[in-house]
């Protein structure tokens, strides 16, 4: 089992948008956890959004809520993060991250079990 992050990382000014994608290639479980992480220079860790592929209920950390959306492909092993009006203090690498089935705790450094290599997006102000 592997997450790969397949595009989406970059520079752009601030209120500009990028969008990551990422696939979960070997997964066998029913429903389960994608979920997007970040870590800032000299930050632990975040997760800042998470969709259950169950219901397709989705969850979002304070800092991004109403910015960044989160969305699974039809195969649902693919997870999608549109990140809009970006703001500097979003730099960070992102990761994408799978869990065999969702929980509260998902948003914790290390609350799943797969993790991608992670894609720098880069706000300038």
């Amino acid at each position: 089992l592997r997450c790969s992050c397949r595009a989406g990382g970059g520079l752009v000014q601030a209120g500009g948008s990028l969008r990551l994608s990422c696939e979960a290639s070997g997964f066998t479980y029913k429903d389960y956890a994608l979920g997007w992480f970040r870590q800032a220079p000299g930050k632990e860790r975040e997760g800042i959004s998470c969709i259950n592929t169950y219901d397709d209920s989705a969850y979002y950390a304070e800092s991004v809520k109403g910015r960044f959306t989160i969305s699974s492909g039809n195969a649902k092993n693919t997870v999608y993060l549109q990140m809009n009006n970006l703001r500097p203090e979003d730099t960070a690498v992102y990761y994408c991250a799978a869990h065999p089935f969702f929980y509260s705790g998902w948003y914790f450094k290390d609350g799943m079990d797969y993790w991608g290599k992670g894609t720098l997006v880069t706000v300038s102000s």
